[in-house]
């Protein structure tokens, strides 16, 4: 097996997970989670410099999910990799549960920030990556934003603010999906020339195939991409990955699937 062979069955395994979730609490947002696994992965399972027998240590990268409402997609990798027992995934969206709709702030189980308000992760990650400066950590912020979030023009001053401040320790991943809630991004409010925008803020910007492990891995590989700049990554991306049937379809941002699409969804996981 090779080595991205071993990510993509941990990637399908994840979705495996997302799914049983999803299925078992009758909650939203499968296909956003769908799109954002492989990055995910690699960030978790190779780029980041984290130990979840220490999550707290000085030292470690950040990540902060402000597009929390993908969470379904965080938790699971998050289990994976250490952070706490697979056994709270089934406390997920539940009375009495543990692991919320949108993410609570716990550093024991890597979860930096809450979010879920969409538009406010950028602004804190630009916060920590200039206090990071300020004590001379060498420790990176890796912020995951949503497509249909950037309408948010609190996105914008924390573009301007860090460029400004030359955070070249800041990196955003944009899932590039192109759907948002109410419809195509394109239609809601258009957002191109995206990377054209990114880059005049003073933003080094690359895009990528955010499902082709290889791409991934090479961008990741490269941060940041110019001293002195922060980096902004555009992984474009499907909604509703892995799913034959929810694969660019609007209707699996808030849509649970029923008996007969859970389990057309987990052959479809299983192959």
């Amino acid at each position: 097996m090779s080595e991205f062979e071993k990510y993509e069955k941990i990637a399908k395994k994840i979705r495996r997970e997302i799914l049983e979730m999803i299925y078992r609490t009758k909650s939203p947002h499968i296909g956003c989670s769908f799109s954002m696994v492989d990055i995910l992965v690699a960030l978790y399972f190779k780029t980041l410099s984290i130990d979840p027998q220490n999550p707290n240590s000085p030292n470690r990268d950040r990540f902060i999910l402000s597009k929390g409402h993908g969470c379904p997609a965080l938790y699971p990798v998050l289990a994976e990799r250490g952070f706490f027992d697979k056994e709270l995934l089934e406390k997920f969206a539940i009375n009495g549960g543990v692991l919320e709709g949108h993410p609570t702030r716990n550093i024991s189980q890597g979860i930096e920030i809450s979010s879920g308000s969409v538009g406010h992760g950028l602004s804190i990650g630009a916060g920590m990556a200039l206090a990071g400066k300020y004590d001379k950590k060498n420790y990176r912020i890796f912020i995951f934003l949503g497509d249909g979030e950037l309408d948010e023009g609190t996105n914008w001053e924390a573009i301007m603010f860090a460029s400004h401040h030359k955070l070249d320790n800041l990196v955003a991943i944009i899932d590039r999906n192109q759907l948002q809630i109410l419809g195509r991004t394109s239609e809601v409010l258009d957002l191109e020339p995206l990377n054209e925008k990114w880059s005049s803020f003073g933003w080094a910007v690359r895009e990528i195939n955010g499902h082709n492990f290889k791409e991934i891995f090479n961008v990741l590989e490269k941060i940041p991409f110019q001293p002195g700049k922060p980096s902004c990554v555009i992984a474009q991306t499907i909604k509703g990955k892995g799913v034959s049937f929810m694969e660019n379809e609007l209707r699996w941002h808030d849509k649970y699937p029923n008996d007969e699409e859970y389990k057309k969804a987990l052959e479809e996981l299983s192959k």
